[in-house]
């Protein structure tokens, strides 16, 4: 692996609009009814400022190639693989429809590591997302980026078990199919080109995926709609989520909640009993 240190406090800007037709795509995604306010539920600030790489600076996977070249906002790194593993939010403001969207994101950290996966690669990026110029969510992502998997290698996850998610220790319980016509959504929502999300074939054959590979920030977003169920739209401080196994479109998707005030434990579970995203909340 390369030294990138060159990367560490590289920073990217963006701008954008929180129209009224993204706000109503937004809602209609997740079969909500738009309501009388115009402040929009926490979350979606995955669905602005968006990667704007042309099509023809796509690499195989679908994301935005990576190049040693001083314009580069990611490191080159060598690892065709890649995945959101983490988010630290931050909720300082709502957003509200019609406000201009401002984004400044910054490299904090890239540190390679080696485990049972083969050769792996974190890098941290700090974003923070201000709406008519006032600081609205603040959020610390953790990218990682995996080796290549052999023709052969076992799918992911594992076939479902026979057994049967349990939600009695939970005070709230959501069950949902996340299907194809929502991941293309989503995928829309937030211009995001990864191939595993959309091409059965490519996740199959090349990142050995079982199926079609729930988005980790559309999981977030349900748990953060679980939470408004539970305490009100805009009523968190801090909500932190991380991925420990896909989600796959088409199965089963448990959405759980337990606790309240500063102690919020949220979490996602396969049909099975396997989890897929262990998050934590506090209330404002």
């Amino acid at each position: 692996m390369s030294d990138w240190a060159d990367w560490i406090g590289r920073e990217q800007r963006a701008a954008d609009r929180l129209d009224p037709a993204l706000a109503a795509r937004w809602y209609a995604t997740f079969d909500h009814g738009a309501p009388a306010s115009t402040a929009m539920p926490q979350g979606i600030h995955f669905c602005l400022c968006t990667p704007e790489a042309p099509t023809a600076r796509l690499g195989p996977d679908g994301h935005p190639l990576r190049e040693d070249d001083p314009a580069s906002f990611l490191p080159p790194i060598p690892l065709p693989r890649r995945m959101w593993a983490s988010s630290d939010i931050e909720f300082r403001a709502p957003m509200t429809i019609g406000a201009t969207i401002e984004r400044t994101s910054r490299v904090v950290s890239i540190t390679p590591k080696s485990g049972s996966r083969g050769e792996m690669v974190f890098v941290e990026i700090d974003h923070e997302t201000s709406a008519d110029g006032k600081l609205a969510v603040r959020e610390r992502q953790s990218a990682v980026y995996l080796e290549a998997l052999a023709p052969d290698a076992p799918l992911s996850p594992p076939a479902p078990s026979p057994e049967v998610f349990d939600p009695q220790a939970w005070d709230l319980h959501r069950q949902l199919v996340p299907d194809t016509r929502l991941l293309f959504r989503y995928s829309a929502l937030t211009f995001n080109t990864h191939r595993i999300h959309y091409d059965a074939p490519y996740a199959l054959e090349q990142e050995r995926y079982r199926g079609l590979v729930v988005h980790g920030p559309l999981t977030a977003s349900l748990l953060l709609q679980l939470a408004a169920e539970r305490f009100g739209e805009n009523r968190l401080a801090q909500f932190g989520f991380r991925g420990v196994s896909p989600a796959i479109a088409g199965e089963a998707l448990h959405l759980v909640l337990r606790g309240a005030g500063d102690d919020i434990e949220l979490a996602a579970f396969a049909g099975d009993g396997r989890q897929v995203t262990k998050a934590s909340a506090r209330l404002a």
